[in-house]
């Protein structure tokens, strides 16, 4: 029998505008990345998806990101460690205080986008976000891209790390997401995005754009709230995975 994590990123909606099914959704992850404010969402968005999260017994967690809200925080920002480092925080800080008056606690945080994409391969960035989560609780998961300069950077700070996969994201050759500004970059196959995750959770291995194998370390998957088919698409790979005896877990503790 094999695990895995299923996560996805909501809270993204903002003042008016809505954003993803977050309801629905969460009745079929284990793990949710509430944006905090900077990307997107904002104070009442936060506090209703943590209360969601609560009632159906999914995994908090924070997803910081670029004050980045008409880019959706995917656009790259030059912003040195040091206020990577404070934004970090800051967002942790404020999405941890909504979910103690819930009487619940963060489990994880998992940067956002941008910051995500630049913190897997520069390090001065990942050991900033990493000792941002170390410095406010050691005892919090810390999500990066596998194989990346963040899983490594949370390792060296003491972190316990969970290194992601994409379902609906194509690969590099070198282990890198492709870019969303490539035609490639997107999966909308349902069944061909399950069995490449299935593929990942069991023989460690996925195929990048370029037809290159690549080895890859699977445990949580990704799909992103944003998207218009994010329900469809997570019953579709909770049916397969089950099909191949994978368990969603709901604990760390079955890691």
């Amino acid at each position: 029998m094999s695990f895995i994590d299923l996560n996805c990123d909501l809270g993204e909606s903002y003042g008016f505008f809505k954003i993803g099914n977050d309801k629905e959704i969460l009745k079929h992850i284990s793990s949710a990345n509430i944006a905090c404010g900077y990307h997107a969402g904002d104070h009442n968005v936060m506090m209703e998806t943590i209360k969601l999260a609560k009632k159906y017994h999914v995994n908090i967690g924070a997803h910081p990101g670029f004050p980045d809200l008409m880019g959706f925080g995917r656009r790259e920002m030059n912003i040195s460690p040091k206020e990577i480092y404070h934004l970090t925080l800051y967002q942790i800080g404020a999405l941890s205080a909504m979910a103690q008056a819930q009487g619940v606690k963060l489990a994880h945080v998992k940067p956002h986008g941008a910051l995500y994409n630049m913190a897997s391969k520069l390090r001065p960035i990942a050991d900033a976000i990493a000792q941002a989560v170390a410095d406010y609780d050691s005892s919090l998961v810390l999500f990066g891209l596998s194989g990346s300069e963040l899983i490594q950077a949370g390792k060296g700070k003491g972190l316990l790390t969970t290194q992601e996969v994409f379902a609906d994201r194509t690969y590099q050759p070198d282990g890198s997401l492709t870019s969303r500004n490539e035609s490639n970059s997107m999966i909308h196959d349902m069944k061909f995005a399950a069995q490449r995750i299935i593929r990942m959770v069991k023989e460690g291995k996925v195929t990048a754009a370029d037809g290159t194998e690549i080895a890859i370390t699977a445990d949580t998957v990704c799909i992103h709230g944003d998207e218009p088919a994010a329900l469809d698409f997570i019953k579709e790979l909770k049916h397969a995975l089950t099909e191949e005896n994978i368990v969603i877990r709901k604990s760390w503790s079955e890691r």
